[in-house]
């Protein structure tokens, strides 16, 4: 097994059911029904060097909920529920969860038909889904495990980029152990020689501060690339090209899958030791599994599937002399940003923002395109309102800064026919 030397003895059975794990500096400590195991670390694979973070949460045992395959309703369903669930009493949360069957997910600031093929979602019974936390438009299948950590209000790292860091830390470290040549890269990635082997998303949801992920063994380049949205054959085709050059899994970098429940143990054994705290492994509560339900029906209804967004154009629309309908967008280092804008006379009369960048809290951005009206469609004052915005609000939005909206926002001016 992963936790010594590849066999499966008392500690991999002891791991297999509800215990206790405690790290110590070169030993794991296994408690199950009174008996102490103990596997001698001394010789496996650390990974990243330790990331100096201020241990200001107090940690003391993190639940784990290993809920195997569930519905792909459940399985972006559960960790929603149990973030709104939460109370004082409730533990710091691990969850780790996979799909049943494959499914669509986009991101929380994204705009369905914008980025999704729902045509061929629907003639492929492929379920599609509205997360609350940012990014992109993602295929999802029984290739990946879901990591999910659900934790107490401030106990991770106040900055994001920090938070993600540590998120990753036993995800690289995972993958080293299995032989794997991960590295860190921010703001969120993890990549393995170039290529990408996860990325990971954050949002706070009810009193809970998430970050989610996953475990990559395996993935379909081909159905991915034929659930997005894309304005030709020929850019599909790229995009699959692009796919399998610049993404990879712990299939294609091993030559065959791992085992799905010894991989699983690794990261546990790795986020005991990067947290250091206990595990307990557990199981969802009453609470969570009714505010879980709730989640589930909002998340299969229209309004909350098609709820982004108002302004629906991809060409400047005339609508009167002084009053058009126009729609830009911009890569910046932290996302896409799709700004879709009614101006009249050159001011900015109403405004969506939307795409697979990431902000803290997630109502930010309605705050900020509220910001945005009535502002003249010029360099100079709207860097000034959107620098205002950050100073006024506690707002995150890594790799995503004042001059990458000014520049979003200013790109409308040149869809304007003069």
């Amino acid at each position: 097994m992963l936790l010594g030397d590849g066999s499966d003895g008392p500690i991999s059975s002891a791991l297999s059911f509800p215990s206790f794990i405690i790290v110590l500096p070169r030993n794991i400590c296994v408690i199950r029904e009174n008996h102490l195991f103990i596997v001698n670390c001394s010789l496996l694979i650390c990974g990243l060097p330790r990331y100096v973070y201020p241990r200001f949460y107090a940690m003391n045992t993190i639940r784990v909920l290993d809920l195997g395959l569930v519905s792909p309703l459940h399985s972006q369903a559960i960790y929603h529920g149990v973030a709104y669930a939460m109370t004082p009493e409730t533990p710091n949360t691990i969850i780790l969860v996979g799909p049943t069957d494959p499914y669509v997910c986009i991101g929380y600031h994204q705009e369905l038909e914008k980025e999704v093929d729902v045509a061929y979602c629907r003639a492929h019974n492929l379920s599609i889904y509205r997360r609350e936390v940012g990014g992109g438009a993602v295929y999802l299948d029984t290739g990946q495990v879901f990591t999910q950590w659900v934790f107490k209000r401030n106990h991770l790292p106040l900055n994001l980029e920090k938070r993600f860091a540590l998120y990753i830390e036993p995800l690289v470290n995972t993958y080293q152990a299995l032989g794997i040549k991960a590295s860190f890269r921010p703001v969120n990635d993890i990549h393995v020689k170039g290529k990408k082997i996860g990325g990971t998303g954050a949002a706070q949801i009810g009193q809970a501060d998430v970050v989610v992920g996953s475990l990559m063994f395996d993935f379909n380049f081909k159905l991915m690339s034929k659930v997005l949205k894309v304005p030709s054959e020929k850019m599909r085709d790229k995009i699959y090209q692009s796919l399998n050059e610049y993404m990879t899994t712990m299939t294609r970098e091993l030559g065959s899958t791992p085992d799905y429940e010894l991989v699983k143990r690794e990261y546990l054994r790795q986020c005991a030791k990067t947290l250091n705290v206990a595990l307990k492994i557990d199981e969802p509560t009453p609470s969570e599994l009714d505010a879980t339900e709730e989640i589930e029906d909002r998340f299969i209804s229209d309004e909350w599937l098609y709820q982004k967004g108002g302004l629906h154009q991809t060409e400047a629309v005339k609508i009167h002399a002084d009053v058009y309908l126009v729609e830009s967008t911009y890569k910046a280092p932290g996302g896409l940003i799709r700004a879709t804008a009614r101006l009249r006379e050159e001011r900015i009369d109403d405004l969506t923002l939307s795409g697979d960048f990431t902000m803290l809290p997630a109502f930010a951005v309605g705050d900020l395109e509220q910001a945005l009206r009535g502002v003249t469609l010029e360099s100079k004052p709207l860097r000034a309102r959107v620098a205002e915005f950050y100073r006024t609000l506690t707002v995150q939005s890594p790799g995503v800064e004042v001059d990458d909206w000014v520049t979003a926002v200013m790109a409308l001016k040149g869809q304007v026919p003069h």
